[in-house]
């Protein structure tokens, strides 16, 4: 129930990262309220990365769902 929570949040954030030529793709969700995520194509090597991650992707998730406690990149 986690899981799908988070992607339909992800499914809103999603279109600001895609015109900008990236995208994040939900990697795992465990039940401490941990979220890995995976920033790809223009987010992946962005210097900014963790800015969004952190300042878009996070507070979003963390606004609509207050399991979660953090969101991590992974490769």
């Amino acid at each position: 129930m986690l899981r799908e929570k988070v992607e339909a949040v992800l499914n809103q954030v999603r279109p600001v990262l895609q015109r900008d030529g990236g995208d994040v793709e939900l990697v795992d969700v465990d039940e401490n309220g941990l979220v890995k995520v995976r920033l790809k194509g223009a987010c992946g090597g962005c210097a900014m990365a963790m800015v969004t991650l952190k300042m878009g992707i996070e507070r979003a998730l963390k606004k609509e769902i207050p399991e979660v406690t953090e969101v991590v990149a992974v490769r």
